[in-house]
C-alpha cells in the first residue's frame, strides 16, 4: 500500500522536523499545510484529503482514516477493488477517481451496492471505460450527490443523462466536457423536459458542456426553460450553437458567467441578443470567436456594462471598439485582449484613462503596442497582473 506521506505518516514527519531549527522549520512550513502542521506538532489529519495508490491495499487502513477525520479521498491509481474504500469509510464525503483509466463499470458496481448518503462529490473525469451502466448505479445509491465530474467520459450517452435526471435531484454541479455522444435530447432530460421519465436536475448551478459537438440551439432552449437556477454555463468549443441560441439565454436572470470561447458561429449579433435581455452577467468569454468585432464592444457597453471579467482574445477588435466600450465599464476588473493585433497604444491609453479598477489585463501577442502604451497601463492603481507574452520592443525602446 503506497500512500501520500503527508497524510499517512504525520508522526514520522513531526519526528523528522523536530531536529530542525526555527529558521528551517519556517521554510518547511511553506511547502504545504500538512508540513506546516507537522513542523509545529499539530494534527495533520482533520480535514485533510488522503491521496492513495490502491495496489496491495490493506482493508484495515480505511477505518483508521475514518477515525482520524479523513472524509475526502483521491485515488491516484487503482489495482485493487474500490469496494475497500467504500466499505471502510462509510461516512466518505468526496471521492476523486480522476484519471483511473482502468476503472470499469464492473468495479464501480461492486463498490456501490447500497446507499451512501454522506457522499457529496464524485469525480470520474477521464475514466474512459465508464458507461451509462455506472450512472445507473450512481443515480440509485448516491442520491445526495451535489457535484459530479464526468469530463472526458466519452462513452456516456443521453441514456446516462436520463438516469442522472431520474436519481440525482440535489445535483448542483455537472461536468460533461467532451462527452461526444451527448445531444439536445440528453440536455432535455437534465432540464426536466421529459417529466414522464425523470424530474430533471433542476437545482443545477454549474454546467460544463465544453466540446459537446452534437449540441444545438435547442439545448439552450431546454436550459433556459428548465435550469433556471444556473449560475455558470460553459459552452466553449460547441460549434453547433449559434446567435439564435443566445436569445434563449438572454433572460436567465441567475446566470452570471457564460463561456462561449471558440464557438465559431457566435458573432456580434449573438452579443446583441445577450445585451438586449435581462442578464446580469459578471463574466463573459468570447475569445477566439472570429466573427466578434468592434460592434460587440458597443453592445456590451449598452447592456452588459456590469461585467467584471471580459475575455476577447483573438477577436477582430480595434482601438475604435475599445473607445466605444470603456466609458461604461466601471466595474470591469479583468480584461483579456491577447492576440488582438489591431490594438495600439491609443487603445491602451483609453483603457488606462477609464478602466481604473482593472486588476488584471492580458496583452499577449498584441504586437502593435509599444513602451509608451505599456507605461500608461502600468500606472493603473489596482493592477496586479499584466501578461505581455509575445510583445516585442524595438531596439531603441530596449535601450
Amino acid at each position: 500500500m503506497e500512500t501520500h506521506i503527508s497524510c499517512l505518516f504525520p508522526e514520522i514527519l513531526a519526528m523528522i522536523f523536530s531536529y530542525l531549527d526555527v529558521r528551517d522549520k519556517g521554510r518547511v512550513a511553506q511547502v504545504c499545510i500538512a508540513w506546516r502542521d507537522a513542523s509545529y506538532h499539530k494534527s495533520v489529519w482533520r480535514g485533510v484529503e488522503a491521496k492513495l495508490h490502491l495496489r496491495r491495499a490493506n482493508p484495515s487502513l480505511f477505518p483508521s482514516l475514518q477515525a482520524r477525520g479523513i472524509r475526502r479521498v483521491q485515488i491516484l491509481s487503482l489495482r485493487r477493488s474500490l469496494s475497500y474504500v467504500i466499505q471502510g469509510m462509510p461516512n466518505i464525503e468526496s471521492l476523486n477517481l480522476s484519471g483511473c483509466y482502468n476503472l470499469t463499470d464492473n468495479g464501480l458496481g461492486h463498490a456501490f451496492v447500497q446507499e451512501i448518503p454522506s457522499l457529496r462529490v464524485l469525480n470520474l473525469s477521464l475514466c474512459k471505460q465508464i458507461t451509462d451502466s455506472s450512472l445507473g448505479r450512481i443515480a440509485q445509491y448516491l442520491k445526495n450527490l451535489e457535484v459530479l465530474e464526468l469530463g472526458g467520459c466519452s462513452n456516456i450517452t443521453n441514456t446516462g443523462l436520463l438516469l442522472i435526471a431520474w436519481g440525482l435531484h440535489r445535483l448542483k454541479s455537472l461536468n460533461l466536457r467532451s462527452c461526444r455522444h451527448v445531444s439536445d435530447v440528453g440536455i432535455g432530460h437534465l432540464a426536466g423536459m421529459t417529466r414522464s421519465a425523470a424530474e430533471g436536475c433542476l437545482n443545477l448551478e454549474y454546467l460544463t458542456l465544453q466540446d459537446c459537438q452534437k449540441l444545438t440551439d435547442l439545448s439552450l432552449k431546454h436550459i433556459s426553460k428548465g435550469l433556471t437556477k444556473l449560475r455558470v454555463l460553459n459552452l466553449s468549443f460547441c460549434g453547433g450553437i449559434s446567435d439564435a441560441g443566445m436569445i434563449h439565454l438572454s433572460h436567465m436572470t441567475s446566470l452570471w458567467s457564460l463561456n462561449l470561447r471558440s464557438c465559431d458561429n457566435i458573432s456580434d449579433t449573438g452579443t446583441m441578443h445577450l445585451a438586449m435581455g435581462t442578464l446580469r452577467l459578471s463574466g463573459l468569454d468570447v475569445s477566439f470567436c472570429d466573427k466578434i468585432g468592434d460592434q460587440t464592444l458597443a453592445y456590451i457597453a449598452q447592456g452588459l456594462y456590469q461585467l467584471k471579467s471580459l475575455s476577447l482574445c483573438s477577436c477582430h477588435i480595434s482601438d475604435d471598439g475599445i473607445n466605444r466600450m470603456v466609458r461604461q465599464m466601471h466595474e470591469l476588473r479583468t480584461l483579456n485582449i491577447g492576440q488582438c493585433v489591431r490594438i495600439t497604444d491609443k487603445g491602451l491609453e483609453l483603457i488606462a484613462d477609464h478602466l481604473t479598477q482593472l486588476v488584471g489585463i492580458d496583452l499577449y501577442g498584441c504586437t502593435k503596442i509599444t513602451k509608451r502604451g505599456l507605461e500608461r497601463i502600468t500606472q493603473l492603481p489596482c493592477l496586479k497582473v499584466l501578461n505581455l507574452g509575445l510583445w516585442q520592443m524595438t531596439e531603441s525602446e530596449k535601450v
